[in-house]
């Protein structure tokens, strides 16, 4: 009994030990295996955004165009967003180039229409950053998302939200105050916006100038009341507070009409800094090199 005891119980540790030795030499071979394999790669990240802010003196300017860069942030996680100015505010648009990494990177106007700074200044940047593989996207007007924050702004100054009586549309008018260039591009780009901005309100609207182009915002408010249309608004196409939005709103005379606040941070801006951003990259041709995308 003890001896057939033992061999039973010898048996059925040698099948043990088998069978565990066959288990190790499995998890050797897999381990072998994996060790091995390569390393899944990461996802690239997405070109960095950079935002290209004109620049103020006034500090709302820069507090306006930070804000919106975090509300870019806040809508497309994990995408590297900064901020760069042309002129008079830190920082410049060069500086802010130089200190992102070598990579790809698209630079977004926060400008309204064509000009010298988009055709010029900012592509004229992107290409001195010689470590960076860049694009530069149109600019953020005109556009019917910009239409929407026009008429928001105008209703926030207290334009009536609804369509306006028969009686009050024949009197009431609305200039377009912009920046105004010496492109005659830029001043195709504001009238179209005009034109939107018309066809939503269901009244005239009237580009002025702050400067560079005419009329100026103070010869067009004359113009719309010389027309009979007594009840005037100004719209203020600006992308931050700035001078030229003070002085296109004191073209009104008191009780004259009201004046709308500029664009801001409204949530459309940062929805329409991220389609110019996504329109850059997929333009045909785009190879991420100094260049200007089609609007």
């Amino acid at each position: 009994m003890t001896d057939k005891s033992y061999g039973t119980h010898h048996s059925r540790t040698a099948e043990l030990d088998s069978t565990a030795g066959l288990l190790t030499m499995i998890g050797a071979q897999l381990g072998t295996q994996l060790s091995n394999r390569r390393p899944l790669r990461e996802r690239p990240r997405p070109p960095a955004l950079v935002l290209v802010a004109h620049g103020s003196r006034n500090p709302g300017a820069l507090a306006t165009v930070t804000e919106l860069m975090a509300a870019v942030r806040e809508l497309r996680p994990g995408l590297t967003v900064r901020l760069g100015h042309i002129e008079l505010n830190a920082p410049l648009l060069g500086d802010a180039l130089a200190a992102l990494p070598a990579g790809p990177a698209v630079l977004v106007p926060l400008l309204l229409s064509r000009g010298h700074h988009v055709k010029r200044d900012i592509p004229a940047a992107a290409e001195a950053a010689g470590h960076l593989r860049t694009v530069v996207a149109a600019p953020l007007g005109p556009h019917p998302l910009l239409v929407d924050v026009l008429h928001d702004r105008l209703v926030a100054a207290g334009w009536p939200e609804g369509p306006l009586p028969e009686h009050e549309r024949r009197r009431a008018g609305v200039v377009l105050a912009a920046a105004g260039s010496r492109d005659p591009q830029a001043a195709v780009d504001i009238r179209r916006t005009a034109g939107l901005l018309a066809r939503r309100l269901g009244v005239p609207v009237v580009p002025g100038h702050a400067s560079a182009a005419a009329p100026d915002v103070a010869t067009a408010v004359r113009a719309l009341t010389a027309r009979g249309r007594t009840r005037v608004a100004v719209a203020s196409y600006f992308t931050a507070p700035g001078r030229f939005a003070d002085e296109s709103a004191a073209a009104l005379a008191p009780g004259q009409g009201v004046a709308a606040a500029p664009l801001g941070t409204h949530p459309a801006m940062a929805r329409l800094v991220l389609h110019r951003y996504d329109s850059a990259l997929a333009a045909p041709g785009t190879a991420l090199t100094p260049h200007l995308a089609s609007a």
